[in-house]
């Protein structure tokens, strides 16, 4: 199955796999151009890979948590090719991604995953790695990270609280992880085929708490009156 994945929760990102395996992905750190970059890095991506939407087995896009303005870029994009395509859309929780890292590497019991969500807080999961993967035990969640569970964490939220947080000794470049798309569509593909159970939620995003934007008083005012 050819699936196209977009992520933009953190970073932003976008992958084709097939099977579950990346066949080619395009990603960037950069947290306020996702509006400018994002489209063009999936057009550009699909066209390098001769690839057509009406081949594609369904469109991919991480639901969060994350920021309200970038977060909402990859997902109006998705929910777009989407319709356009008339292809599912799938929804995976972005903090999965690092999860799945993580156990790739070899992390083993209980552990947090943890992004920015500004304001001096984090946004972070607790999952549980064994032999077969990791399961979401509670989560997601946004507060200070000085809160969190005192569990090895990985994720970019350990580079931003290091007296907080502290990656596992394993994994020293943890504490940059950003969520990548070509990881989710792993995640997608096994949960479409049966193989993973409780990864699939829905393509609408995790916003955890309300906008910054406030509809000035006035203007309620003068709709109320």
């Amino acid at each position: 199955m050819l699936l196209l994945s977009i992520d933009s929760s953190a970073g932003a990102s976008a992958a084709l796999t097939g099977d579950g395996e990346p066949l080619s992905s395009w990603q960037t750190e950069q947290t306020t151009s996702h509006a400018e970059v994002l489209a063009p890095a999936v057009h550009q991506l699909i066209s390098e890979a001769s690839v057509t939407g009406e081949e594609l087995g369904g469109v991919v896009v991480g639901a969060g948590p994350g920021p309200f303005t970038g977060l909402r870029v990859g997902l109006a994009l998705a929910h777009a090719l989407a319709e356009a395509w008339d292809k599912p859309l799938y929804g995976v929780c972005s903090l999965d991604s690092l999860a799945l890292r993580a156990t790739d590497a070899g992390i083993a019991g209980e552990f947090l995953v943890t992004t920015d969500a500004r304001r001096r807080e984090v946004y972070w999961a607790r999952y549980e790695s064994d032999d077969v993967g990791s399961r979401l035990i509670e989560g997601p969640f946004v507060g200070p990270a000085a809160e969190l569970p005192a569990l090895p964490a990985v994720g970019s939220g350990v580079q931003l609280y290091p007296q907080d947080l502290s990656v596992p000794e394993l994994l020293p470049d943890a504490a940059a992880w950003l969520p990548d798309a070509a990881e989710l569509g792993r995640l997608a593909h096994g949960a479409v085929t049966g193989e993973l159970t409780g990864v699939l939620c829905p393509p609408l995003p995790l916003y955890l708490r309300g906008s910054d934007a406030k509809v000035p008083q006035q203007m309620l005012k003068g709709a109320a009156s």
